[in-house]
Protein backbone atom coordinates (compact mmCIF):
# COMPACT_ATOMS: atom_id res chain seq x y z
CA UNK A 1 0.00 0.00 0.00
CA UNK A 2 1.32 3.53 -1.55
CA UNK A 3 1.77 6.47 1.58
CA UNK A 4 -1.42 8.33 -0.38
CA UNK A 5 -3.26 5.23 0.70
CA UNK A 6 -1.99 4.69 4.36
CA UNK A 7 -2.61 8.70 4.81
CA UNK A 8 -5.99 8.68 3.84
CA UNK A 9 -6.80 5.79 6.26
CA UNK A 10 -4.89 7.01 8.83
CA UNK A 11 -7.37 10.50 8.75
CA UNK A 12 -10.52 8.19 8.30
CA UNK A 13 -8.98 6.37 11.97
CA UNK A 14 -8.95 9.62 13.59
CA UNK A 15 -12.01 11.57 12.15
CA UNK A 16 -14.25 8.68 13.74
CA UNK A 17 -14.56 10.02 17.41
CA UNK A 18 -18.17 8.26 17.61
CA UNK A 19 -19.37 4.78 16.09
CA UNK A 20 -20.68 5.46 12.68
CA UNK A 21 -23.78 5.11 11.30
CA UNK A 22 -24.61 2.18 8.91
CA UNK A 23 -24.54 4.57 5.94
CA UNK A 24 -21.49 6.79 6.87
CA UNK A 25 -19.24 3.05 7.45
CA UNK A 26 -20.89 1.62 3.61
CA UNK A 27 -19.34 5.40 2.27
CA UNK A 28 -16.06 4.56 4.01
CA UNK A 29 -15.61 1.26 2.68
CA UNK A 30 -16.49 2.43 -1.04
CA UNK A 31 -13.48 5.10 -0.43
CA UNK A 32 -11.11 2.54 0.90
CA UNK A 33 -11.67 -0.17 -1.65
CA UNK A 34 -11.14 2.74 -4.55
CA UNK A 35 -8.22 4.65 -2.85
CA UNK A 36 -6.37 1.12 -2.70
CA UNK A 37 -7.60 -0.01 -6.51
CA UNK A 38 -6.05 2.96 -7.78
CA UNK A 39 -2.82 2.30 -5.45
CA UNK A 40 -2.50 -1.24 -7.58
CA UNK A 41 0.38 -0.86 -10.42
CA UNK A 42 -1.99 -0.99 -13.83
CA UNK A 43 -0.07 -1.84 -17.15
CA UNK A 44 1.38 1.98 -18.21
CA UNK A 45 0.32 1.32 -21.50
CA UNK A 46 -3.87 -0.03 -22.23
CA UNK A 47 -2.71 -2.73 -25.14
CA UNK A 48 -5.69 -5.63 -26.57
CA UNK A 49 -3.64 -8.36 -28.21
CA UNK A 50 -4.79 -10.11 -31.13
CA UNK A 51 -6.54 -13.14 -29.75
CA UNK A 52 -5.69 -17.25 -31.15
CA UNK A 53 -7.86 -17.56 -34.77
CA UNK A 54 -7.80 -13.75 -35.66
CA UNK A 55 -5.09 -12.63 -38.16
CA UNK A 56 -1.90 -11.60 -37.20
CA UNK A 57 -1.13 -7.78 -37.82
CA UNK A 58 1.22 -7.11 -40.58
CA UNK A 59 4.69 -4.97 -39.87
CA UNK A 60 8.24 -3.68 -41.07
CA UNK A 61 10.89 -3.64 -38.73
CA UNK A 62 14.67 -2.93 -39.64
CA UNK A 63 17.12 -5.78 -37.44
CA UNK A 64 20.20 -4.86 -36.22
CA UNK A 65 22.22 -4.65 -39.62
CA UNK A 66 19.60 -2.03 -41.47
CA UNK A 67 17.83 -4.33 -43.19
CA UNK A 68 13.93 -4.63 -43.31
CA UNK A 69 11.96 -7.33 -42.23
CA UNK A 70 8.07 -7.61 -42.71
CA UNK A 71 6.00 -10.00 -41.92
CA UNK A 72 4.21 -10.85 -44.61
CA UNK A 73 6.87 -11.95 -46.65
CA UNK A 74 7.08 -14.79 -44.28
CA UNK A 75 3.12 -15.86 -44.96
CA UNK A 76 3.78 -19.71 -45.70
CA UNK A 77 6.11 -20.03 -42.73
CA UNK A 78 5.65 -20.75 -38.35
CA UNK A 79 6.78 -17.25 -37.04
CA UNK A 80 7.40 -16.36 -32.96
CA UNK A 81 7.36 -13.11 -31.84
CA UNK A 82 9.22 -13.07 -28.86
CA UNK A 83 9.23 -9.17 -26.96
CA UNK A 84 12.45 -8.92 -25.72
CA UNK A 85 14.75 -6.17 -22.92
CA UNK A 86 18.11 -7.61 -21.54
CA UNK A 87 17.63 -5.22 -18.49
CA UNK A 88 14.96 -7.17 -17.60
CA UNK A 89 15.55 -9.60 -15.14
CA UNK A 90 12.60 -11.92 -16.65
CA UNK A 91 14.18 -11.63 -19.90
CA UNK A 92 18.00 -12.43 -18.01
CA UNK A 93 15.84 -15.92 -16.39
CA UNK A 94 15.66 -17.18 -20.35
CA UNK A 95 18.40 -16.01 -21.75
CA UNK A 96 21.57 -16.63 -18.76
CA UNK A 97 20.04 -19.99 -18.48
CA UNK A 98 20.20 -20.86 -21.94
CA UNK A 99 16.19 -21.41 -21.85
CA UNK A 100 15.32 -18.60 -25.18
CA UNK A 101 18.63 -19.56 -26.82
CA UNK A 102 18.32 -23.05 -27.08
CA UNK A 103 14.34 -22.28 -28.37
CA UNK A 104 15.52 -20.43 -30.97
CA UNK A 105 18.35 -22.95 -32.23
CA UNK A 106 15.48 -25.76 -31.57
CA UNK A 107 12.94 -24.35 -33.93
CA UNK A 108 14.65 -21.34 -36.10
CA UNK A 109 14.74 -23.57 -38.94
CA UNK A 110 13.49 -23.63 -43.00
CA UNK A 111 10.03 -23.60 -41.97
CA UNK A 112 9.97 -21.25 -38.67
CA UNK A 113 11.79 -18.27 -38.47
CA UNK A 114 12.08 -16.65 -34.56
CA UNK A 115 11.91 -12.73 -34.64
CA UNK A 116 12.99 -11.31 -31.48
CA UNK A 117 11.08 -7.48 -31.23
CA UNK A 118 12.81 -4.58 -29.07
CA UNK A 119 9.85 -2.46 -28.48
CA UNK A 120 12.17 -0.11 -25.94
CA UNK A 121 12.23 3.61 -26.76
CA UNK A 122 15.44 5.30 -27.12
CA UNK A 123 14.87 7.44 -24.01
CA UNK A 124 14.54 4.61 -21.33
CA UNK A 125 18.19 3.55 -19.67
CA UNK A 126 17.34 0.46 -20.77
CA UNK A 127 17.45 1.50 -24.68
CA UNK A 128 20.34 -0.16 -26.25
CA UNK A 129 22.16 0.69 -29.57
CA UNK A 130 22.42 -1.87 -31.97
CA UNK A 131 25.96 -2.87 -31.59
CA UNK A 132 25.10 -3.31 -27.80
CA UNK A 133 22.31 -5.69 -28.70
CA UNK A 134 24.85 -7.47 -30.87
CA UNK A 135 26.88 -7.93 -28.00
CA UNK A 136 24.09 -9.16 -26.22
CA UNK A 137 22.93 -11.83 -28.53
CA UNK A 138 26.19 -12.85 -28.94
CA UNK A 139 26.88 -13.01 -25.07
CA UNK A 140 23.82 -15.31 -24.45
CA UNK A 141 24.82 -17.41 -27.44
CA UNK A 142 21.34 -16.47 -28.79
CA UNK A 143 19.88 -17.86 -32.61
CA UNK A 144 16.99 -15.72 -33.83
CA UNK A 145 16.31 -15.56 -37.45
CA UNK A 146 16.12 -11.82 -36.69
CA UNK A 147 16.64 -9.25 -34.09
CA UNK A 148 14.02 -6.61 -34.65
CA UNK A 149 14.23 -2.70 -33.41
CA UNK A 150 10.47 -1.36 -32.53
CA UNK A 151 11.51 1.79 -31.42
CA UNK A 152 8.56 3.98 -31.98
CA UNK A 153 6.67 0.98 -30.52
CA UNK A 154 3.96 0.52 -33.18
CA UNK A 155 4.46 -3.17 -34.11
CA UNK A 156 4.49 -3.53 -30.29
CA UNK A 157 0.91 -1.74 -29.11
CA UNK A 158 -0.56 -3.69 -32.85
CA UNK A 159 0.72 -7.05 -30.62
CA UNK A 160 -0.53 -5.38 -27.36
CA UNK A 161 2.98 -6.38 -26.46
CA UNK A 162 2.78 -5.53 -22.38
CA UNK A 163 5.83 -7.73 -20.84
CA UNK A 164 8.84 -8.93 -21.66
CA UNK A 165 9.35 -11.62 -22.59
CA UNK A 166 5.83 -11.97 -24.30
CA UNK A 167 5.56 -14.30 -27.47
CA UNK A 168 2.96 -14.86 -30.29
CA UNK A 169 2.90 -18.07 -32.72
CA UNK A 170 2.05 -17.41 -35.82
CA UNK A 171 0.61 -20.11 -37.94
CA UNK A 172 1.66 -20.63 -41.74
CA UNK A 173 -1.53 -18.86 -43.13
CA UNK A 174 -0.74 -15.90 -40.89
CA UNK A 175 -2.54 -16.44 -37.48
CA UNK A 176 -1.98 -16.31 -34.44
CA UNK A 177 -2.20 -19.84 -33.00
CA UNK A 178 -0.09 -19.08 -29.55
CA UNK A 179 -0.16 -15.44 -27.26
CA UNK A 180 0.96 -15.15 -23.64
CA UNK A 181 4.15 -16.40 -21.60
CA UNK A 182 6.93 -18.76 -22.61
CA UNK A 183 6.01 -20.75 -19.85
CA UNK A 184 3.60 -21.60 -16.88
CA UNK A 185 5.36 -20.49 -13.44
CA UNK A 186 5.66 -16.88 -13.23
CA UNK A 187 8.94 -15.96 -11.78
CA UNK A 188 12.71 -14.66 -12.38
CA UNK A 189 14.06 -17.71 -10.80
CA UNK A 190 15.96 -20.22 -13.25
CA UNK A 191 15.43 -23.12 -11.29
CA UNK A 192 11.83 -22.95 -11.80
CA UNK A 193 12.55 -23.10 -16.02
CA UNK A 194 12.41 -27.42 -15.99
CA UNK A 195 9.59 -27.59 -13.38
CA UNK A 196 7.49 -25.25 -16.15
CA UNK A 197 5.23 -25.98 -18.78
CA UNK A 198 6.45 -24.32 -21.90
CA UNK A 199 3.46 -22.84 -23.91
CA UNK A 200 6.16 -22.02 -27.00
CA UNK A 201 7.65 -25.28 -27.28
CA UNK A 202 4.50 -27.13 -27.14
CA UNK A 203 2.40 -24.83 -29.24
CA UNK A 204 4.61 -25.25 -32.06
CA UNK A 205 5.50 -28.90 -31.18
CA UNK A 206 1.82 -29.39 -32.22
CA UNK A 207 1.25 -27.10 -35.27
CA UNK A 208 4.27 -29.22 -36.73
CA UNK A 209 2.06 -32.39 -35.63
CA UNK A 210 -0.72 -30.73 -37.26
CA UNK A 211 -2.78 -30.70 -34.21
CA UNK A 212 -4.57 -28.15 -32.63
CA UNK A 213 -2.83 -25.88 -30.07
CA UNK A 214 -3.85 -27.23 -26.77
CA UNK A 215 -2.94 -24.27 -24.74
CA UNK A 216 -3.55 -21.17 -27.10
CA UNK A 217 -3.66 -18.11 -24.83
CA UNK A 218 -1.92 -17.25 -21.16
CA UNK A 219 -0.58 -14.60 -18.79
CA UNK A 220 2.01 -12.69 -19.85
CA UNK A 221 4.57 -11.75 -16.75
CA UNK A 222 7.96 -10.53 -16.79
CA UNK A 223 8.78 -6.76 -17.06
CA UNK A 224 6.67 -3.67 -18.59
CA UNK A 225 7.48 -3.08 -22.19
CA UNK A 226 9.11 0.04 -22.33
CA UNK A 227 7.28 2.34 -24.45
CA UNK A 228 7.43 5.73 -25.31
CA UNK A 229 5.36 8.25 -22.99
CA UNK A 230 1.78 9.01 -24.41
Amino acid sequence: MDTTTHAFLSRSATRRTRPASPGRRALLAVAVIGAIGAAIAAPSVALAAPLPGQPAPDFSLRDLEGRTVRLADLRGKTVVLEWHNPGCPFVQKHYRSGNLPGLQKRYARADTAWLVVNSTHAGHPDHLDAAALGEHLKATNAAPTAYLLDADGRAGRAYGARTTPQLFVIDPAGKVAYAGAIDSIRSASTEDIPKARNHVAAALDELRAGKPVSVATSTPYGCNVKYAPD
